[in-house]
């Protein structure tokens, strides 16, 4: 937030303090509130963690850490230099307190070492985010769950150690919340403490696991899906966890086990080959190539590289029927495509299937068409979130009972079930294994231990489906299947690439379901002619993302000025009216979000 207005700002966190105190109060915290915010809170709840705690509780700590080892250098360079009463923090990744330094922390006492800052202790906080999400992490003051922290504003930088695919720790820095100011004035301190502390792990790092990182980083330069291997552990790349399966990545290192018990000496360094190709069952047109690293005249790991499958095997696979022509399932991105082709594969026994993924990516869809392709009986649909009561039951008593001849179960929204159909579920599923049952979860919400119970036997034959935003490439294919058939003599509804790059833009919190909510939207209020243009699109849409990543409060403000102008129709003297601002602030902020080419 670039700018010295205060007004947006304070009412930014305003905003926040009444959202807060209604959701603690047990009434809705209202529109404008981020979704991840109010799930951190409602998490906090669902732990128990008293609103009122008086101080954290305190945990015991390891008497030797390496990460604590590794850092303290760097802490004892920094924390001397930092101002006011801005405190430093280091985080383990049980989210303790291993050391604390700088001035005076606000809300609480001087020395946090061996406090216990993780979520179902203290609630939502930076550092339990940082480490939950793999980046970095903001929380200023009403967003924090505990009265304690309301007027502290904190920052959490990951640590990753050299052969860890998750953060060690994280660096904290600790603020008095200030008013005028979104972004946190210790974000600098704390990128470079934590870079600091990186390049101290990776120095202390065996050998063999920094030729090993090496080799991995190398095959990552050029963006490939990689996979690093030393029999214990494993390093995987973004790319590489949307096209592999757990079941595969397990394959691997079965295979990286046997090269490291099997293999002859190679010389220093090297990479054995051109590497060993191995079959990807989950992958549609996939190989993995898996090559060794040596050290010492050893072999010390493997590094598997995903990669496009010969083109013989690709012509097999391309001969293959493909999704049906249904919106919900167009697509050939690979994150897709795998995802399919997985389903696709599980789906071929009459056992329970498990689809999982965010609202709105199309798993009810691609459920419709597994159980189209086994030819059995019409499915018996069952929506949990519709509360039907006994019908879940009914169907595993006629399963039970019967020679096997019930239809398939296609049951929406599992997390959404109730407890006596959850308990009959686990009944049929402990007498009969294999049932036809295809089930869709949307992660999200607080589960029982009978629940979890249930989605854990799941969990053994599940897929979980993309979202859009992981898949944008597919927009212009959804598009063209998302539209209606036009009206007699009206051409069919096409799109400028500006409107396709807007599109592609754009995060589809709502997924599949969004986008064809915006195309029926376009559809029906146009009355021009030609490809659709971008200032054709909800506002929202036409307004590019974020130039750089938002904290919770300059999120909430700028959702609250989409929110107002798309209520006035963009027009920003009312819009500015409606949020209690001068219009100039508001074309302020339009700049500072990016947002004023709209």
């Amino acid at each position: 937030m670039t700018t010295i207005d205060n007004t947006p700002a304070g009412s930014a966190l305003s905003s926040l303090r009444r959202a807060r105190d209604r959701f603690l109060s047990g009434r809705p915290p209202g529109d404008g509130l981020p979704e991840d915010l109010a799930e951190a809170w409602r998490r906090a709840r669902f732990f128990g963690v008293p609103r009122d705690l008086v101080a954290p509780p305190r945990v015991r700590l390891p008497e030797d850490s390496p990460l604590l080892a590794a850092a303290r250098p760097a802490l004892d360079r920094v924390a001397p230099a930092l101002s006011g009463e801005m405190g430093l923090v280091l985080v383990d990744s049980r989210c303790r307190a291993l050391w604390s330094g700088g001035g005076r922390y606000t809300g609480t006492s001087a020395d946090v070492t061996g406090l216990d800052l993780s979520e179902k202790a203290v609630g939502h906080n930076s550092a339990a985010l940082a480490l939950r999400t793999g980046r970095r992490a903001e929380v200023h003051g009403p967003e924090h769950f505990l009265d304690l922290w309301q007027e502290v504003s904190a920052v959490s930088v990951p640590l990753y150690e050299p052969t860890a695919g998750r953060p060690a720790g994280t660096i904290t820095v600790v603020a008095p919340l200030g008013e005028g100011r979104a972004a946190h004035p210790g974000t600098a301190i704390a990128e470079a403490t934590a870079h600091a502390v990186e390049t101290e792990l990776l120095g202390r790092a065996r050998p063999a696991e920094r030729v090993l990182l090496d080799a991995y980083l190398r095959q990552r330069a050029d963006g490939a899906a990689v996979v690093a291997l030393d029999g214990s552990s494993r390093l995987v790349s973004p790319e590489a966890a949307r096209l592999l399966s757990h079941e595969t990545l397990a394959r691997l290192e079965r295979r990286a086990t046997a090269l490291l018990r099997d293999a002859d000496a190679v010389p220093e360094g090297a990479h054995s080959g051109t590497g060993e190709e191995i079959a990807v069952p989950d992958g549609a047109g996939l190989t993995v190539s898996m090559t060794r690293v040596a050290h010492g005249g050893e072999v010390i790991g493997a590094v598997a590289t995903v990669c496009p499958a010969a083109p013989r095997a690709r012509a097999r696979a391309a001969e293959r029927p493909g999704p049906d022509r249904f919106p919900g399932l167009v697509g050939t991105s690979p994150p897709w495509r795998v995802a399919v082709s997985r389903a696709t594969e599980l789906a071929r026994a009459a056992e329970p299937l498990l689809l999982i993924g965010e609202a709105g990516v199309g798993k009810t869809a691609l459920a419709r068409a597994l159980l189209g392709r086994r030819g059995t009986a019409a499915p018996r649909l069952v929506d949990a979130a519709e509360q039907v009561a006994g019908e879940v039951p009914s169907w595993c008593r006629a399963l039970a009972e019967g020679d096997g001849g019930a239809p398939p179960l296609l049951l929406r929204h599992a997390e959404r079930l109730g407890q006596s159909d959850v308990a009959a579920l686990l009944s049929l599923l402990e007498e009969r294994p294999a049932v036809p049952l295809v089930a869709t979860h949307t992660p999200g919400a607080p589960t029982g231990p009978c629940l979890s119970r249930l989605l854990d036997i799941l969990a053994a034959r599940s897929v979980t489906l993309p979202p859009l935003r992981e898949r944008v490439e597919d927009i212009p294919a959804l598009l063209a299947g998302l539209v209606r058939r036009p009206s007699p003599g009206r051409p069919p509804l096409t799109w400028s690439l500006d409107a396709r790059r807007a599109l592609e833009q754009h995060t589809w919190p709502g997924n599949v379901t969004e986008l064809a909510h915006v195309v029926r939207e376009v559809a029906e209020r146009r009355r021009a002619t030609g490809p659709v243009r971008r200032e054709e699109l909800p506002y929202g849409l036409r307004v590019p993302p974020a130039t750089r990543r938002l904290s919770g409060i300059e999120r909430a403000e700028r959702t609250a000025i989409l929110e107002a102008l798309r209520r006035h129709g963009d027009n920003k003297v009312r819009a500015a009216e409606s949020l209690g601002i001068g219009r100039a602030t508001l074309y302020r902020k339009l700049r500072a979000y990016g947002m004023d080419q709209a």
